[in-house]
């Protein structure tokens, strides 16, 4: 029989699965259909004790994410113009979607063993995200109109979790800055305030 690894190190590779909700939204803007998000990357595992279930995880990752709502962004020849979708368009999808390059920062915690790979973690820390290019999408009977939104925040930033036993294990992100950059306003005059928080699924993998 092998011996155990005495310098085993653990959850190198992640892919998540979220829903997205939008906080701090203003009154008028309602998040309509499946908002979700999708998260893979490498996390370089850091035991910090002789037991190696005291931890630091630093990494980099891709993510995409999605937000549905009735907030329509308008391509205007001098920028954008932020709107409520009309029901009269009779709209099948309207959403805002990023694609960012991630790095997360954990510290962590877990019960596992040289030899033992079902086990409990609580990892926690934060997320820093640089927005590769985002667009807006809106698809009705009569038209599609998608293009690329320069308003969106490029720099992102926010706290995170991830608690679980073995395979399924709970995700939770909120963001710390705006979804779009400040300043910017709904035409009725209304601050366009947009905080995501994830909550999904995480798998670890070594």
């Amino acid at each position: 029989m092998q011996p155990p690894d005495l310098n085993y190190l653990e959850d190198q590779f992640y892919v998540g699965l979220t829903y997205n909700f939008i906080l701090n939204k203003p009154e008028t803007v309602n998040q309509q259909n499946l908002s979700y998000g999708l998260q893979l990357g490498f996390i370089k595992d850091l035991p910090l004790n002789e037991e190696r279930n005291i931890g630091l995880g630093l990494g980099l990752g891709y993510a995409f994410n999605s937000y549905y709502s009735n907030l329509q962004v308008v391509e205007l020849e001098e920028g954008f113009r932020y709107q409520l979708l009309s029901s009269d368009l009779g709209a099948k999808r309207n959403k805002v979607e990023t694609h960012l390059i991630e790095v997360p920062f954990e510290i962590r915690f877990r019960n596992s063993t040289p030899s033992e790979y079902r086990f409990w973690r609580l990892y926690f820390g934060a997320k820093l995200g640089y927005v590769l290019g985002g667009r807006a999408k809106t698809v009705t009977a009569d038209f599609k109109d998608s293009f690329y939104v320069t308003d969106i925040e490029k720099f992102r930033y926010g706290v995170m979790a991830n608690f679980g036993y073995n395979t399924f294990n709970i995700h939770v992100y909120y963001a710390l800055n705006n979804l779009f950059k400040d300043g910017l306003t709904l035409d009725t005059g209304q601050d366009l305030t947009f905080k995501p928080l994830r909550i999904g699924l995480i798998f670890y993998i070594l």
